[in-house]
């Protein structure tokens, strides 16, 4: 399962004139002066307010990509583990698995995402209390939901998989590697609720460090447990979640020792070490965002289910070749992801700083920046598309050649949809959230699927092809009048949404 990242577009929008005042971030007592704001570099925090917009947001986006990048490689290779030592079966039982464990997660991220907007503006505003304040709530939130959530699933997790329809033969597998992913819950969710925390405070590099830590154990420990090779007890599938257990809390105990040996400028002092018990404004605003972000990642999670029963309605050679494009298409949106959640930190905290004048420019570098690399990524893979699958598919099997049709057809989505990921992280770093939701699932199901119905007569099976382009055009232009012409830069957005 992905742990960061979770979480998957251009405007001409001038910088806006006679800009509202910045939005107060959160009535604390008298705002404790900020620490020194130094760069990434140092591993410290970087004052996204200041310096030129794109080489900023360029720094500030590498290191968020480069943990993606590794995220999806580690699960690649431990599925390969899986695959080599255990069998179909058992790689089945870890993507039964892991939809569980993604649904559970999904709704919790979309609370870290709210905290991270609630942290960027306090750090822009300079108000060091209120950032320490949201960085507790949310972190003493995610310690309490992954407690329950691994309580339920360990008991449940039978039943779970049974709702799944997870195939008989996966299932003592898949019962193995849930009860142990649910365990290792705890100490992963608030690994991720303190990285996606860090990068609100502008610090993308910290995070980095310590995905390369998890991801190299996990990759290191998942033959060595499922083997029981040398010192280490034979585990078989436990093994593998076992394996990424060990990696998250080793993961997190190096993360908090280096956030207070180092002067992290969300640690808790021990006068503040209460924020970690959640309540007040700030629990409510993160709750009350929190949630239509998390059902984001439901609506395309549930999107994504849905195009995969049509794709498997146009035969076995069709589903193999989607299976395979998805892996490639896994590394095309990565630019998108990393430089929305760049964008959504960015504007949040000169939104704090009152550098409205900054909001738009950081909006339109985000989707230039967006278009270069996503479009470089693009080119490359569709000149190189038969060389890249192959690594999958046989050379001159029909599949193959689906696939590479596939990807003529809909790669180019991802131009549209990189733009509007920037548009829409801008809208959400000043707490809107309903205008987001409602273009993804007003995209995802009416558009998609009538797109799809409506073109099926006409073209087959390139109906589900051309629903993604055409679909992503619709959301792009969706999010740029969201932009111009919503209520996102109200005065006080945050302030009266906690006061409510």
């Amino acid at each position: 399962m992905n742990r960061d990242g979770m979480d998957q577009h251009l405007t001409n929008d001038s910088p806006m004139n006679g800009a509202p005042p910045p939005a107060v971030v959160a009535q604390d007592p008298p705002a404790s002066p900020m620490p020194p704001r130094q760069t990434a570099r140092g591993g410290k925090a970087m004052d996204l307010t200041q310096g030129p917009i794109a080489k900023t947001l360029l720094l500030f986006a590498l290191p968020t990509l480069a943990s993606n990048v590794l995220q999806t490689l580690s699960g690649s290779i431990n599925s390969i583990w899986v695959g080599y030592y255990l069998g179909e079966s058992a790689l089945a039982a870890t993507a039964n698995a892991n939809i569980v464990m993604f649904l559970m997660v999904a709704l919790f991220f979309g609370f870290g995402i709210a905290s991270t907007v609630l942290i960027g503006q306090s750090m822009g505003r300079k108000d060091h209390n209120a950032a320490l304040r949201a960085t507790g709530t949310v972190t003493g939130l995610a310690l309490i939901f992954s407690v329950i959530i691994a309580g339920v699933g360990w008991f449940e997790s039978d039943s779970i998989l049974r709702l799944l329809a997870t195939p008989p033969e996966a299932m003592e597998y898949a019962h193995d590697y849930l009860r142990i992913t649910f365990m290792a819950i705890p100490a992963s969710m608030v690994l991720v609720t303190l990285t996606m925390a860090s990068r609100g405070a502008g610090d993308a590099v910290t995070p980095l460090r310590f995905m390369i830590l998890s991801v190299v154990l996990d990759i290191i420990l998942n033959p060595l447990l499922i083997q029981g090779m040398g010192p280490f007890p034979k585990m078989g599938i436990a093994g593998s979640a076992m394996a990424t257990a060990v990696a998250s809390l080793i993961s997190l105990i190096g993360f908090l020792i280096w956030a207070y040996t180092r002067g992290h400028v969300l640690r808790l002092p021990k006068s503040k070490l209460h924020y970690l018990i959640p309540s007040g404004p700030a629990l409510r605003f993160i709750v009350i965002r929190g949630i239509p972000m998390g059902a984001q990642m439901l609506v395309i999670s549930g999107a994504g289910l849905v195009m995969v029963g049509l794709v498997n309605r146009e035969g076995l050679d069709m589903s193999a070749a989607y299976a395979v494009v998805l892996q490639l298409w896994n590394y095309v949106q990565m630019p998108a992801l990393a430089i929305g959640a760049a964008v959504s930190a960015m504007a949040a905290q000169n939104i704090g700083a009152g550098r409205w004048d900054r909001v738009g420019k950081v909006t339109i570098s985000g989707a230039a920046t967006n278009v270069v690399m996503t479009g470089v990524l693009i080119t490359l893979m569709l000149i190189f598309d038969r060389t890249l699958l192959s690594m999958f598919l046989t050379a001159d099997g029909e599949a193959m050649n689906l696939a590479r049709h596939i990807m003529l057809l809909a790669t180019w989505t991802f131009l549209p949809f990189g733009i509007t990921m920037v548009v829409l992280s801008t809208l959400r770093s000043n707490g809107a959230v309903i205008a987001p939701l409602v273009i993804l699932a007003v995209t995802m199901f009416p558009i998609r699927l009538g797109l799809y119905y409506g073109l099926y007569p006409l073209m087959g099976s390139d109906a589900i092809w051309w629903s993604f382009p055409l679909s992503s055009i619709f959301s792009l232009t969706m999010a740029i009048l969201a932009y111009r012409h919503g209520g996102w830069r109200r005065k006080g957005a945050i302030i009266n949404s906690l006061e409510k």
